[in-house]
């Protein structure tokens, strides 16, 4: 009797919190109300930004917006606060948050076409806010958990540093189900031909997706993780287009204007906002070097540069501090609420270096800490770990630490990204032709895959090509 009385007011509150999908029309589970759903997705776009960066580029920024708004603005849902912005990430992604943000990746555009490819994309990730498919996975993790606990450091400088565990960006890790992700198709493929756009290019979108995630060393997180089967999306997209027995030639495509952004975009990783050499860390724009712990997994962010141990039971790296002397960041990350600064020396360390204990959800954890002025810049070292394991990783904190210097090696000073070079062709060839009179730094089987064709296929006379060209790295 006692387990009924406990199970009963969830019951209730799963019945009582059933309310109709705006999208769809069918019922739903939702115990996160529409305000708290904007909120979520401002939080979570502002760890984006922080966490990935956005594009620094405002023609490319205003040119992925003017075709995902005038679509989400004219979809069931058109009083959300809409964004729709280009993360410099070279992986192939696009998602979406609770409330309205919509992201699409750098790597992502490089592979695409078409402005109808674009939206195509839009509308699927404007599909998943519409019918809400976020929020009932939130709602489903609150009454499985009696509400939804991220853990985070109190701190706020700590969790800053942590960077993929601020609350925000737990988001991105919700996993949609392949039910969801059709729906999402659906929506997608109805707010595109709305806005006008030939729908026969989404199968080509599935098509490119597919390419990219057979290709060795891939990434593709959110959009082949749970999403149905490629092939199957590709078929189901060229049925709908066909079934939706519209005149094509009235539909846009919009192939040269799309291209058009990417001239001189750079392609893959950017080596100038730092790149790693083994273990070794490098960064040509704030001209620093840094070495991590062999075997540890490394990450760059705009924020922070960090390794996390192979038990992921540590963490070590360094962040941007702002522009505050030393002194006073060590002050007021001292003075924060849950860190307590240890009178324990920290021999070995750089001058200012202290340990630190902090309290968090998980339990209480304990780290060491330095801040320090370069390129006129406040830069904060930091490792750290539970308690009990500090001992563990003393050393390799230690070694980290102190590896922080000036970076003075010409080659990684001067190295430049990959970009992106559009050709328009005078006559026709094959893609092996093109790759041999205008040659690219990546095979000619990935030409072929960022121009949407087979190595063998032949290109006319007049179409615009990407190439990519530069993007030397120096030698480890």
């Amino acid at each position: 009797m006692a387990l009924r009385l406990r199970v009963l007011p969830l019951l209730l509150l799963a019945l009582s919190a059933c309310v109709r999908n705006p999208a769809t029309g069918k019922r739903m589970l939702s115990l996160v109300s529409q305000d708290q759903e904007i909120s979520l997705g401002k939080q979570g776009a502002q760890d984006v930004k922080q966490s990935i960066g956005l594009i620094d580029d405002a023609k490319v920024q205003e040119y992925v917006a003017s075709v995902g708004l005038p679509m989400a603005k004219h979809s069931e849902r058109p009083e959300l606060p809409w964004s729709v912005q280009a993360v410099d990430d070279p992986v192939v992604n696009a998602f979406a948050l609770p409330g309205g943000p919509v992201f699409v990746t750098r790597g992502l555009l490089t592979h695409l076409n078409s402005e109808a490819e674009l939206a195509s994309v839009l509308g699927h990730e404007i599909g998943h806010i519409t019918a809400r498919h976020s929020v009932q996975q939130l709602s489903k993790a609150q009454l499985a958990q009696a509400g939804l606990l991220v853990g985070s450091v109190l701190s706020e400088d700590v969790a800053k540093f942590g960077g993929l565990a601020a609350a925000g960006l737990q988001l991105l890790f919700l996993k949609y189900g392949r039910d969801d992700e059709r729906q999402a198709d659906e929506l997608g493929f109805r707010y595109m031909l709305q806005a006008g756009y030939d729908v026969r290019e989404a199968a080509d979108v599935f098509v490119t997706l597919q390419r990219v995630s057979q290709t060795a060393g891939s990434s593709l997180p959110n959009w082949l993780s749970t999403h149905p089967d490629p092939g199957e999306r590709v078929q189901t997209a060229r049925r709908r287009a066909e079934e939706a027995h519209v005149d094509f030639s009235r539909l846009k495509q919009g192939r040269e204007e799309y291209l058009a952004i990417l001239q001189g975009m750079p392609y893959g990783n950017d080596p100038r906002q730092g790149f790693f050499e083994g273990s070794r860390f490098l960064h040509p724009s704030l001209r620093f070097q840094l070495t991590f712990p062999q075997g540890w997994k490394t990450a760059n962010q705009t924020q922070a540069v960090l390794a996390v141990s192979p038990k992921e039971d540590a963490i070590v790296g360094l962040t941007l501090a702002g522009k505050t002397s030393p002194e006073e960041a060590l002050r007021a990350f001292s003075t924060q609420q849950g860190i307590q600064v240890l009178g324990t020396p920290a021999t070995g360390y750089p001058p200012g270096s202290v340990y630190f204990e902090a309290q968090t959800e998980q339990g209480t954890i304990r780290g060491v800490t330095t801040f320090l002025t370069h390129g006129g810049a406040t830069l904060q070292l930091l490792g750290y770990t539970a308690a009990p394991a500090l001992p563990t990783y003393d050393d390799a904190f230690r070694a980290t630490f102190s590896s922080f210097g000036e970076l003075t090696d010409a080659a990684a000073l001067n190295v430049q990204p990959a970009r992106i070079e559009l050709v328009k062709l005078t006559a026709p060839m094959t893609v092996k032709e093109f790759q041999a009179k205008y040659p690219s730094t990546i095979p000619v089987e990935e030409v072929a895959l960022i121009n949407g064709v087979e190595p063998g296929d032949t290109l006319p006379a007049g179409h615009t090509v990407k190439r990519v060209t530069g993007g030397v790295k120096p030698s480890p």
